[in-house]
């Protein structure tokens, strides 16, 4: 009876110490559960992209922290609504159309990025184009770099891919290709308008009276290769810094329109010295005559492009030989 007893009593403290070990071992998987949940929470997400160079890299999706240089991908991230993730930008030389950004951080200047500040941001993302690029491996040090500059030989298809790729990220593809699909609607009411009126015109950038002109296949390439004007001199050599001319020049090509951005005023904010309208030679041709001599937004040509809101505000600046 008292060897009976013994077994029962010792049965049912097994069975209490199988209880508080099966129970332990439940919290303790649940808190590993737990832990780990709130480690995949706390992880961003990351998808592969393509740059504008055709690299491929892996960055966070729906980043919270951004460093922006190119001026064309921060107005996309704004357009797309996402201009609270961008930490900070170039300040130096933010075009007005985005002075709402003037409140980040400063980043530096377009060419002379300030590395200490931006690794005191801690980005998830930053994003460059061609003015940063000597920075590039000194940048991927603190966050990934991706670059997103326009290639000139063919501006409308690398710019839509741009635009894909800051879509893809944010998860904003929907409203990307509304937007996408409404301003080549509009391009193509303004190139049919140039087309029909088959008007010549010259493209030059301005700098302290020296100038430098732009045709096809070039850095304002957008004027004729996607608004459709026509180019009054088709052997101008496709180049970023353009091809040096005199005003002699154009009097010579004689445009019917002339469009014209001022660097040293985007860069200064004050006018150049000898006003290209105002030139005595300049004067003479028939794009002064017809007051088809057209100042581009400076700050907009010459800072940015290659973005959402830029892409139209050039097609808007253009449209004006038209009136």
């Amino acid at each position: 009876m008292k060897f009976s007893k013994l077994i029962t009593v010792f049965a049912g403290a097994l069975v209490v110490t199988t209880l508080l070990v099966a129970c332990g071992t439940k919290k303790e998987s649940n808190a590993d559960n737990a832990k780990q949940s709130q480690t995949t929470k706390s992880e961003p997400k990351k998808i592969e992209v393509t740059d504008a160079k055709g690299k491929k890299l892996t960055v966070p999706t729906h980043p919270k922290k951004v460093v922006v240089f190119d001026n064309g991908s921060l107005d996309t991230i704004n357009a797309l609504g996402e201009g609270k993730s961008v930490a900070a930008v170039a300040l130096k030389n933010l075009p007005p159309y985005l002075s709402e950004f003037k409140s980040v951080e400063s980043a530096g200047g377009l060419k002379e990025p300030d590395l200490e500040k931006i690794n005191a941001v801690q980005p998830d993302l930053i994003i460059i184009s061609a003015r940063q690029e000597s920075f590039k491996k000194d940048l991927e040090k603190i966050a990934p770099v991706l670059y997103l500059g326009v290639d000139n030989a063919k501006v409308w298809e690398s710019t839509k891919a741009n635009i894909m790729t800051l879509a893809n990220i944010y998860g904003k593809e929907t409203e990307a290709t509304k937007q996408v699909e409404t301003l080549e609607k509009n391009i193509a009411a303004v190139k049919e308008k140039a087309q029909k009126a088959n008007l010549s015109t010259l493209t030059v950038l301005s700098n302290e009276g020296q100038l430098a002109a732009f045709g096809p296949g070039s850095r304002y390439a957008i004027v004729n290769d996607v608004f459709g004007f026509n180019s009054v001199d088709k052997t101008i050599k496709a180049s970023t810094h353009g091809q040096q001319v005199s005003y002699e020049y154009v009097l010579e090509k004689n445009p019917d329109v002339l469009f014209v951005v001022d660097r040293t005023k985007a860069l200064s904010g004050k006018t150049t010295e000898t006003l290209v309208a105002s030139n005595e030679l300049v004067k003479q041709t028939n794009a002064s005559k017809n007051k088809k001599v057209i100042d581009l937004d400076p700050t907009l040509w010459y800072l940015s492009g290659g973005g959402l809101q830029s892409t139209q505000l050039m097609l808007d600046g253009v449209a004006k030989a038209l009136d």
